[in-house]
């Protein structure tokens, strides 16, 4: 009895390892990718390569296990121990198990009948069919394998003043931009006679002069030199997130007859090879005026609060940084945006309500300037008022960080000749854009999710 059970047990243990190493890319595999890497790696998505069929997986098979198990791939910066949002992706202990051990035993393709219907979806746009799309000039990146940041600008110009539901930027064939943010400037009529004659695009990577000269040349400003209007975040991509559109009632603006979206620190990942980069912007129309036009708020840099000491960063030194803001009123929370650059290397934020309890906001322990989201709620979420919001951020400015702009460190801060505006690269910052509406009874119950 003892050796039928010994044997019954040595049996399930081959088993157990036979049916742990019999993972393949078509039962398996191809799941996992279609959730959370096609979205970008596909031929129109933002990753530089596709895996969107076997021989493509198994030639990456290597790379995929390195960046799974380190947790680079897929980005998602955000703790999901302090917070949720709609979008996110991520793999659990379990399928990064099955990735390793699928490429351990081979990386098998298997039965073609265990593959899915699609491997993945093919992105034509996040939000539906657009009323009307707008180009950017095109882009001539240079093949140096370095960062390119500019800011570029797009005028647009309509037969009459109209509504906007959303904005959604697209980027071009060769799927060169990583990030970008673009505000919309709004002119009166009389204000501007022409929004064409300004140059379309500055060079962020220039001295400082240069950098002047260029901004001006942009010639943003109305004809009296005033400010015109501003509709900040009009539109923003990042890899994997494009568009953002909430449910009908919420959010949308008004967009004068004439106006220049601003492109805003658009940032192009390193190449070999020169290549041309373009990029368009679908705008979808509404009928009707926004019934709760979405407001937005920037703590930090450039914003309502103040940065905690001056957010000055020493050579060779870590420092620690923090801005807070009472909120006068209640409000609906719908998205964040946390904002550093390359010296950041943690970001938190989190509401104190008056009972003295704590709302979490986002968290990120180790910031990559590469990956910067704008995290959007499932749900709103109510602060109310009398609540102070606050922020902690870490900046690192040693030789230990690998993204430090300069070898061997030297200081860095905001440009605080322009009170925080016009930020190149090198330079740094600390922000936090709150996307919000003034509370409603119910609000908290409103799902975020399309």
């Amino acid at each position: 009895m003892k050796k039928v059970l010994c044997m019954a047990l040595i049996l399930f243990f081959i088993w157990a390892c036979q049916k742990s190493n019999s993972y393949t890319y078509t039962k398996d595999i191809a799941p996992i990718l279609l959730e959370n890497c096609t979205p970008c790696h596909q031929p129109k998505g933002a990753a530089p390569f596709s895996l969107i069929n076997y021989n493509q997986v198994f030639r990456k098979k290597n790379t995929i296990v390195e960046v799974t198990q380190s947790g680079l791939m897929p980005p998602w910066p955000a703790d999901r121990d302090y917070t949720h949002f709609l979008g996110e992706k991520y793999l659990t202990a379990e399928q990064k198990d099955i990735i390793k051990k699928w490429v351990e035993n081979g990386a098998p393709e298997g039965n073609y009948t265990d593959l899915l219907t699609q491997t993945y979806h093919p992105y034509v746009s996040a939000i539906g069919k657009p009323d009307t799309t707008v180009w950017f000039d095109s882009i001539l990146i240079k093949g140096n394998s370095r960062d390119h940041f500019f800011i570029a600008t797009l005028p647009i110009r309509l037969n009459q003043k109209k509504y906007v539901r959303a904005m959604e930027f697209i980027p071009g064939k060769n799927n060169l931009v990583h990030h970008m943010n673009g505000r919309l400037l709004n002119y009166e009529l009389d204000n501007k006679a022409s929004i064409t004659t300004g140059k379309r695009l500055l060079d962020l990577e220039v001295d400082e002069q240069s950098y002047i000269q260029q901004f001006n040349d942009l010639k943003l400003a109305n004809d009296d030199g005033s400010r015109p209007a501003q509709i900040n975040s009009a539109v923003n991509y990042l890899p994997g997130a494009t568009g953002q559109i909430y449910p009908p009632g919420i959010g949308g603006f008004t967009i004068n007859s004439k106006s220049i979206l601003v492109a805003d620190d658009i940032h192009f990942g390193p190449i070999p090879q020169d290549k041309w980069s373009t990029g368009k912007v679908n705008i979808f129309f509404s009928k009707t005026p926004p019934n709760r036009p979405i407001r937005e708020v920037m703590m930090g840099t450039n914003g309502e609060s103040k940065i905690i000491p001056p957010l000055i960063i020493p050579p060779n030194q870590i420092t620690n940084h923090t801005s807070f803001l009472k909120i006068p009123e209640d409000i609906s929370v719908l998205t964040v945006n946390p904002h550093m650059h390359l010296l950041g290397k943690s970001f938190k934020a989190y509401a104190i309500n008056p009972s003295g309890d704590t709302i979490r906001l986002v968290h990120i322990p180790k910031w990559d300037f590469r990956w910067q989201y704008f995290y959007t709620f499932p749900k709103m979420v109510k602060i109310p008022k009398g609540s102070v919001i606050y922020v902690d951020a870490c900046f690192d400015n040693t030789k230990d960080n690998p993204n430090n702009p300069y070898n061997p460190p030297q200081q860095v801060s905001e440009r605080f000749e322009f009170g925080g505006a016009g930020m190149r690269t090198t330079d740094e910052m600390l922000q936090f854009i709150i996307t919000w509406l003034p509370y409603q009874k119910g609000d908290e119950h409103i799902s975020l999710d399309l």
